[in-house]
């Protein structure tokens, strides 16, 4: 396999911010407004951008809630090992609320549908936002598409995005690995 790195150290760091000054820009102080990440690499990302807009907006209060997908996507049933839930926690109401569900990597857009899905059990939002770190734009199964994207990635389907995270990997990184020739 070879890597090449897309993103990482200060530049990832820069990039959470923007992303956080662009949300900030349509949710204004997010009394409306919460944020989903999708389980299981999802939640690094809310947890990241609700942390550094609290930094930002310390008088405001930012609601983040983390959101299992595993009995909502369509090859649940399809796979040859049981697949182990994540668990859920969003401990507020999304009923007419803003929702901005954040991903690592949006590709074929069928996480996002299941996401959608699995929210609707927590009430009826207002609207639904998609923010992800990366988006690998040429590889969807369904019509999905990001409001606020970190960076974009053209690829095929041998190739694979990993997104690091320094809570869980150590360090902060995305890196596109292509099969060797």
């Amino acid at each position: 396999m070879q890597n090449l790195t897309l993103l990482d150290g200060k530049k990832f760091q820069i990039t959470i911010q923007r992303l956080c000054r662009q949300l900030i820009e349509n949710h204004n102080d997010f009394s409306g407004s919460v944020l989903i990440g999708i389980q299981p690499r999802g939640i690094y990302l809310a947890k990241r951008v609700a942390e550094e807009l609290r930094k930002i907006l310390p008088e405001h209060k930012i609601e983040q809630g983390d959101l299992d997908i595993t009995f909502y996507r369509d090859d649940f049933r399809r796979r040859e090992s049981p697949l182990l839930p994540n668990q859920t926690k969003i401990d507020f109401i999304i009923e007419g609320k803003k929702v901005i569900m954040m991903d690592d990597v949006l590709w074929t857009g069928r996480t996002i549908r299941a996401a959608m899905d699995a929210m609707l059990a927590f009430g009826r939002p207002e609207k639904i936002e998609l923010l992800t770190l990366v988006d690998r734009r040429y590889s969807r199964h369904i019509p999905v598409s990001a409001d606020y994207v970190g960076i974009e990635v053209d690829s095929i389907a041998s190739q694979k995005v990993v997104v690091s995270w320094k809570e869980t990997d150590g360090e902060d990184r995305i890196v596109l690995l292509s099969e060797a020739k």
